[in-house]
C-alpha cells in the first residue's frame, strides 16, 4: 500500500515537475528516487529474511551431505581396507594351517609306512622262526622215526645171522642205542658212513 501511496505521489508531481525533468533529464525525480530505494530496501529485506536464510540452509545440508558422504566414503574405504587385511590374515593362517596339515600327513604317512614295514618284518621273522621251530621238529621226528625203524631192521637183520631173537634182550638194546649213537654222529658225512656202521654192526 505504501508503494502505491508513492507512486501515486510521483504522478502528482510528475504533472508539476516538468521543470524537472526538462532541466535534469538524466537525474531521476526525487520521487522516483524515493519510490526505487524504498522498494530496493523492501526487496532488500525480503532477500536477506526469506531467500538468503533459505540458500544459507540449502547450502548447509548439502555441505553436510557432503560431508556426511565423505565420512562415510572413507569410512567405508576404511572398513574395506581393515577387510582386506583380515582376509589376508586368515588367508595366511589359512595356508599355514594347510602347510601344517600337509607336514603332519607326511609325518603321518611315514610313521604309518615304517610301522606297516615294522610289522611286516616282525609277522616274517615270527613266521620263517615258526616254519624253522616246525622244521626242526620235523626233522628231529623223522631222525627218531628213522633211528627207530633202523634199529628195528638192525635187530633183525642180526636176528637172522645169529639164528636166535634177541628183540627182549638188554644186550641187545644197548647195541641198538650205540649203533643209532654212532649212526647220528655220522649221519652228516652221508649215506656211505651209514651204511659202513651199518655194515659194522
Amino acid at each position: 500500500m505504501l508503494a502505491t501511496t508513492l507512486l501515486a505521489a510521483a504522478e502528482e508531481g510528475g504533472e508539476d515537475g516538468g521543470f524537472w525533468a526538462d532541466a535534469y533529464p538524466i537525474i531521476p525525480h526525487p520521487a522516483e528516487l524515493i519510490v526505487g530505494l524504498l522498494a530496493f530496501a523492501v526487496l532488500y529485506w525480503v532477500v536477506a529474511k526469506k531467500v538468503v536464510p533459505a540458500f544459507e540452509k540449502l547450502y548447509q545440508e548439502r555441505s553436510e551431505a557432503i560431508e556426511g558422504g565423505i565420512a562415510r566414503a572413507e569410512q567405508a574405504q576404511a572398513e574395506a581396507q581393515q577387510a582386506r587385511e583380515q582376509y589376508s590374515s586368515q588367508l595366511a593362517e589359512a595356508r599355514g594351517e594347510a602347510a601344517r596339515i600337509r607336514a603332519e600327513a607326511q609325518s603321518e604317512r611315514k610313521a604309518i609306512v615304517e610301522a606297516a614295514r615294522t610289522e611286516a618284518a616282525e609277522a616274517a621273522a615270527r613266521e620263517t622262526e615258526r616254519g624253522r621251530a616246525q622244521l626242526a621238529a620235523e626233522v628231529t621226528q623223522a631222525r627218531s622215526e628213522l633211528s627207530r625203524q633202523v634199529g628195528e631192521l638192525a635187530v633183525e637183520l642180526a636176528s637172522r645171522i645169529v639164528g636166535e631173537s634177541l628183540a627182549g634182550s638188554d644186550a641187545t638194546t644197548r647195541t641198538v642205542d650205540r649203533f643209532l649213537a654212532d649212526l647220528e654222529e655220522r649221519a652228516p658225512s652221508g649215506s656211505a658212513g651209514g651204511a659202513t656202521s651199518l655194515g659194522k654192526a
